[in-house]
């Protein structure tokens, strides 16, 4: 099969998303990191585990809610669980529960108000209401899609673009 390539069309709309997810990464990361010295990765955690009923989830249901791989979250939780921002608890003989601490919750409530402004500064306040909900529909389009693919496509099946 000849590998397929992308049209310029493609490839422009490929870098500008890609570019503009990085980018506005990274911005959110700097504003955590210097308003709270809280990580991204701190903050999904802390903010995954205060939605969930009596603040834990099982250490593979908050993997599933992060998108991330086990040994990712292993190593996030035992650097966050050094900080006193997060417990582990036995769930079982073989399951364990990821457990919000109050200095968790605190470092969440102090972190917020500020990760909600930049948020609004650098991405909803650029975009009308209908730019808002047309940008979430594709987004969740794309989204469905990689939560539905069972694997990532074999090496050497795309070009990188």
């Amino acid at each position: 099969m000849a590998p397929q390539v992308l049209t310029e069309r493609e490839l422009r709309a490929w870098r500008t998303s890609f570019r503009m997810l990085e980018l506005l990464r990274t911005r959110l990361e700097q504003q955590l990191q210097a308003s709270s010295g809280l990580s991204n990765a701190d903050y999904t955690v802390l903010a995954l585990l205060s939605e969930a009923p009596d603040r834990r989830l099982r250490v593979f249901e908050l993997g599933r809610a992060a998108g991330w791989e086990k040994s990712r979250l292993h190593h996030q939780l035992t650097r966050m669980g050094t900080r006193g921002l997060v417990v582990r608890e036995r769930c079982g003989s073989r399951g364990m529960y990821a457990v919000i601490t109050e200095k968790g919750r605190a470092a969440l409530r102090e972190a917020a108000p500020g990760h909600a402004r930049e948020v609004r500064r650098l991405f909803v306040d650029r975009l009308t209401p209908e730019e808002l909900d047309r940008f979430a529909g594709l987004a969740g389009t794309i989204l469905d899609g990689l939560l539905q693919a069972d694997e990532p496509a074999a090496p050497g099946r795309l070009p990188e673009p």
